[in-house]
C-alpha cells in the first residue's frame, strides 16, 4: 500500500503542476485587473502604468508564473490587488465558514441517502419507492439556486408574515457568546445543499444494493438462514457502499469552493462566495489562491478514496 501512496503522490504532484499552469494561464487571460481603473479621470496612463509594474503585470507570463508558483510553495499566495491583504489570510478567514457548512450538509447528505436509497431497493416498486424516486427526480432537476430562493421564501419571507418563527438569509458571523445564532443561519444554506445532493447519493445507493441483492453470495447467505436485516447491513450494504465511497470523496472538494452559488445566494461568508466577488474583479492572487486549494483537495482525496476502498471491500488490493 505504500509503494501505491508514493507512487500517487509523486503522480499528485505532477497533476497539480499542470493544474496550476492552466489555471494561471485561464485567469490570465479571462480579464484585465486594471480595467475599472479605466473610467477613473484622476489616474493617468503614468500612473496605470506604474501600477502595473508594481504588481508585476509587465513580466512575461512565465515569468509571471514562476515568481507566483515559488511563493506558493513556502504557502505565500500573494497579495489581493484590491483588499490590499495577504490571500493566505483571505482564504482563512473564510475557509472555517466554508468547512462547517460543507461537513454539515455532506453529514445530513450521506444519512438521508443511505436511508432513502435502503428503503427504495427493500421495497422496491412500492408506494415508497415511487415516493422517494418522485423526490429524487424532483430534488436533482431543480437548480439549487431555485431551490435555495425557494426556501428563503418559505421558512424566512412567509414565515416572518405569517408570525412564524423564522431564519435568517443574511450574512453569518462567528459568535462564541450566541452560536444559536451562527447554527440558525446555516440551517437554510445546508438544507439547499443537501436537498439536491440526497436526490443524487439516494438513487446511486438504491441502484448499488439492488445490483448487490441479485448477486449469488447473497443468495447463499439466505439460504444459511441469516435474517434479511442481517444480509442487508451485514453483506449487501458493505459491498454497495463502493460507489457511494467515490462520489462522497470527489464531491467534499467541489463542495469546498463550489458551494459559490449557495453562499452567494445566503450571503454565507465562505471561500466559494470569496471566489466568485473576487473572480468578477479578476484579481488573480485570490483566484489563483483558491483555485489551488481546491485543485491540491481533488488530488488528495482521490488518493484517500482509493485507500479507504480497500478497508470498505476487502477484496480491493492497492500494488
Amino acid at each position: 500500500m505504500w509503494t501505491y501512496i508514493l507512487r500517487r503522490s509523486f503522480q499528485a504532484l505532477f497533476t497539480l503542476l499542470i493544474i496550476t499552469v492552466l489555471c494561471f494561464l485561464l485567469t490570465r487571460f479571462s480579464g484585465d485587473p486594471l480595467a475599472q481603473y479605466a473610467a477613473n479621470p484622476r489616474m493617468s496612463a503614468a500612473d496605470k502604468e506604474a501600477l502595473k509594474e508594481r504588481l508585476g503585470l509587465n513580466d512575461p507570463l512565465y515569468v509571471q508564473y514562476f515568481k507566483w508558483l515559488g511563493l506558493a510553495i513556502q504557502g505565500d499566495l500573494g497579495q489581493s490587488f484590491f483588499a490590499r491583504q495577504p490571500v493566505s489570510e483571505m482564504i482563512g478567514q473564510r475557509l472555517p465558514n466554508t468547512i462547517v457548512l460543507m461537513f454539515t450538509a455532506e453529514v445530513i447528505t450521506v444519512s438521508f441517502a443511505l436511508m432513502l436509497g435502503i428503503i427504495s431497493a427493500v421495497k422496491q416498486y412500492s408506494f415508497w419507492d415511487n415516493a422517494i424516486t418522485t423526490f429524487s427526480f424532483i430534488g436533482f432537476s431543480i437548480p439549487i439556486f431555485f431551490s435555495a430562493l425557494g426556501l428563503m421564501l418559505i421558512f424566512a419571507v412567509q414565515f416572518k408574515e405569517w408570525g412564524l418563527p423564522y431564519l435568517p438569509t443574511g450574512a453569518a458571523v462567528w459568535d462564541k457568546s450566541d452560536p444559536v445564532e451562527y447554527i440558525k443561519n446555516l440551517i437554510l444554506p445546508v438544507t439547499a445543499l443537501a436537498f439536491v445532493n440526497t436526490a443524487g447519493y439516494s438513487r446511486f445507493v438504491r441502484t448499488s444494493i439492488l445490483e448487490v441483492l441479485g448477486l449469488d453470495y447473497i443468495r447463499t447467505a439466505r439460504a444459511k438462514g441469516l435474517t434479511g436485516r442481517a444480509v442487508l447491513f451485514k453483506h449487501a450494504l458493505r459491498n454497495a457502499a463502493l460507489p457511494l465511497v467515490t462520489i462522497v470523496g470527489l464531491d467534499i472538494p467541489f463542495l469546498l469552493g463550489g458551494a459559490i452559488v449557495t453562499e452567494s445566494v445566503f450571503s454565507w461568508p465562505g471561500m466559494g462566495r470569496l471566489f466568485w466577488e473576487y473572480a468578477q474583479r479578476s484579481d488573480y492572487p485570490v483566484v489563483l489562491g483558491v483555485l489551488l486549494i481546491i485543485s491540491t483537495a481533488v488530488v488528495v482525496l482521490t488518493i484517500v478514496t482509493d485507500v479507504i476502498y480497500t478497508f470498505v471491500d476487502p477484496r480491493i488490493r492497492l500494488s
